[in-house]
């Protein structure tokens, strides 16, 4: 079934390898714990160990987490500051790819594009602390996830398929939600959260999360800075792939009684990444948000819940070839240029919450509203001289409600519907650019649709066994993104993408089967989708001006599944499998559906005792031959079939205390060359061949160590 021949030279077995900064890094850190064990840091923090009637307190778990099964049917829940291998994750996108089903198209060191069951982009419905969090860039260099900090997050959930409308417009493919839980003090009282990692490239995170409050209210500081140098793949060479990230966000809730919450949030962010599969690095990714939260409960008999959310979030990405690299010196990147975009988003909803005997009724209003706007530069440092040009604008408003029946004591019916009303503007004067720019057909012009969607899911617990099994149906209609409309250069039969691209309708039947028996976990979930109206993107090389892409419709069929077990040998030992895979048709077409990760597996034994843990992790990945050369979405495009490999991964942990956790790994252990599926391909500007595609090689041996702290 597997797979795994070695692509390009065979890789040469090398030391350990820690960059100087990472060594000098890792040597302070030591140093700063040995001082803080003489000077009682480590005392204080035991005596922290008794419960504080203050405010919550965190107890650290020993193990490094390898796998997450699912809490229920197609939801998972887990939490984003548990350590975790691989090496902690830069960016949303990287931390959700060790869940099975997900994968990632990669462009370098950070700022990837998850991608769910094959499906990728607004499929995905990604929001953060109730928001979404809108990339401005054409092609997605600042994808939606570049902007989020997993460990900043409280809580992390993943709804597979389009089984919830309660989150906006419904994900074919699925919901996440990185979430922030709100603060309760029962007296007055702090509490500070915290980390630190050194690792492998000059890899360095700090991570701060400090809370203060009483039980009338709370004033929260959730902040991280993280960077990376460029990694060395399995052969030993550099690969351009150096980032830098920082975040800040601060909260100020309000709890006048143990049933009410007001919270006004507020937060920035900015960083840079140089890419080594783009023309053009990112300079700044800076992030502007507020929101407030307002939640009252057991507000009557039968009313349970009121909640009210609105948000505001800013992107202001720069794009340029000369900040993190020289420019090329020919073809259309020979002098220095700068692309600058920007991005405004207003959102709000509001739910209320009903509970009856065996009813329960969710139901409420969103929308959402942002508008795009763009400009250039020619020469270091002249395009924040250049006026603003508004492109797009975009309104959604929508009205849900998801119903649960507890029919019985072992049977629940969960079902669901929403109904959105959605128009997007094209403000562009003119298509194209430089020589070939024309006169824009729909300029002005304005797009509406109303687009229906809802799904029905029956659970049901079996009498003689710990175990449920399910089926679903779901159906939603998705309006096509700024991404679709706006970065293709045209689309058949029409005047351009704008006009030419219809909303993607998509059917999907979720089927799956969970066990927990005192020593067997296990789960399964499968899926068959049909697809009417997929967006696809179809490639031709363009000449001197480079690829031009066409966006149309296409009918597809979809269909694969997840599945995973973890068994307890006894009380110290562990074992643990995860299985997944996606299969796409391009029906209209009569070839595979380009974009599909391959099928992977992930082998994992832990073994715990007392205060220490250690674990293994193996990723298998078989080759991918179902290719459709040309075609793809607008980040990336299937250019060859990919090889299967194998990593293998080691970690450990001690919790010195209640409250202080080491933790330690070392990802691609035998320092394998090799690269993922979903890939870019590397850019001539950094030498790479122009004439043949080449993948961006994954990082080699990677050492990292992590100290989490909470008091």
């Amino acid at each position: 079934m597997f797979s795994f021949p070695a692509h390009g030279r065979p890789p040469v077995a090398r030391p350990f390898r820690l960059s100087p900064l990472a060594r000098a890094t890792c040597l302070r850190g030591l140093q700063a714990l040995a001082a803080g064990g003489a000077l009682g840091v480590v005392p204080m923090l035991q005596a922290a160990e008794a419960p504080a009637a203050a405010g919550p307190e965190r107890d650290l778990p020993a193990t490094v987490v390898t796998a997450v099964a699912p809490r229920s049917p197609l939801t998972l829940v887990t939490d984003p500051k548990a350590p975790r291998q691989p090496v902690p994750a830069s960016d949303g996108a990287d931390y959700l790819k060790t869940f099975p089903g997900f994968a990632v198209i990669r462009n370098g060191g950070s700022n990837g594009d998850p991608v769910l069951r094959g499906m990728f982009g607004s499929r995905l419905n990604i929001l953060a602390n109730g928001g979404q969090m809108l990339g401005a860039c054409p092609g997605r260099m600042d994808a939606p996830t570049s902007y989020i900090a997993p460990e900043t997050y409280d809580r992390l959930t993943v709804i597979k398929g389009p089984q919830s409308v309660l989150w906006g417009p419904m994900g074919s493919a699925g919901t996440v939600l990185f979430e922030r839980e709100p603060e309760r003090f029962g007296a007055l009282g702090s509490r500070v959260d915290g980390s630190l990692l050194a690792g492998s490239d000059g890899r360095l995170d700090k991570r701060l999360d400090a809370a203060v409050g009483d039980p009338d209210g709370y004033l929260r500081f959730v902040g991280n800075h993280a960077r990376a140098d460029d990694y060395q793949d399995g052969h030993g060479d550099r690969v351009p792939s150096r980032w830098r990230k920082w975040n800040g966000d601060v909260a100020l809730g309000w709890t006048p009684d143990p049933d009410t919450l007001v919270e006004l949030s507020a937060g920035r962010g900015d960083g840079e990444a140089r890419y080594a599969g783009r023309g053009m690095d990112g300079a700044q990714f800076q992030r502007e948000s507020l929101g407030l939260r307002v939640e009252r409960d057991n507000l009557g008999e039968t009313l349970e819940k009121l909640e009210a959310r609105l948000y505001y979030n800013y992107a202001d990405h720069v794009m340029d070839n000369y900040s993190l690299r020289r420019p090329s010196g020919h073809g259309m990147m020979a002098g220095p240029m700068a692309s600058n975009v920007d991005r405004r988003t207003l959102g709000g909803r509001l739910a209320a919450t009903w509970r009856w005997d065996d009813l329960q009724l969710v139901a409420g209003v969103d929308g959402q509203a942002n508008t795009h706007r763009k400009r250039m530069g020619m020469g270091e440092g002249t395009y924040d001289q250049v006026p603003w040009n508004k492109d797009a604008a975009f309104h959604t408003y929508g009205a849900f409600g998801e119903l649960t029946w507890y029919a019985a004591e072992r049977d629940r019916l969960i079902g669901g519907a929403r109904l959105d009303r959605t128009a997007a503007k094209d403000y562009r004067p003119l298509s194209g650019s430089g020589m070939m720019a024309r006169a824009n057909p729909s300029a002005d012009e304005t797009r509406r649709d109303t687009l229906p969607g809802g799904f029905l899911r029956y659970e049901h617990d079996l009498l003689d066994y710990p175990a449920t099994w399910y089926a679903g149906l779901g159906h939603t209609q998705r309006f096509p993104d700024y991404w679709e409309l706006f970065s293709p250069e045209g689309s058949p039969g029409a005047a351009n993408a704008f006009e030419g691209v219809a909303p993607e309708k998509t059917t999907q039947l979720d089927v799956g089967l969970q066990y927990q028996g005192e020593h067997l976990e296990s789960w399964a979930s499968l899926y068959a989708a049909t697809v009417q109206d997929f967006i696809l993107f179809d490639y031709t090389a363009g000449g001197a001006m480079g690829p031009s892409s066409v966006a149309r419709n296409v009918d597809a069929r979809t269909f694969g599944g997840e599945a995973g077990l973890a068994y307890h040998w006894d009380a110290r030992w562990k074992s643990e499998a995860s299985l997944a895979y996606a299969w796409g048709q391009n029906r209209s077409d009569g070839r595979a559906l380009p974009q599909i990760p391959p099928l992977e597996a992930r082998l994992g034994l832990t073994y715990v005792r007392d205060d220490w843990s250690a674990g293994a992790l193996w990723r298998l990945v078989a080759a991918q031959h179902r290719v459709a050369e040309g075609q793809g979405n607008v980040v990336g495009q299937d250019f060859a079939g990919s090889a299967g490999f194998g990593v293998f991964a080691l970690n450990g942990s001690y919790r010195l205390t209640r409250n202080l956790r080491l933790s330690a790994g070392v990802d691609n252990l035998l320092d394998k060359a090799y690269a993922e599926h979903l890939n870019l391909a590397g850019d001539a500007g950094f030498g790479y061949p122009a004439e043949v595609a080449q993948a961006i090689a994954e990082p080699g041996r990677t050492l990292w160590t992590k100290v989490d702290f909470s008091f």
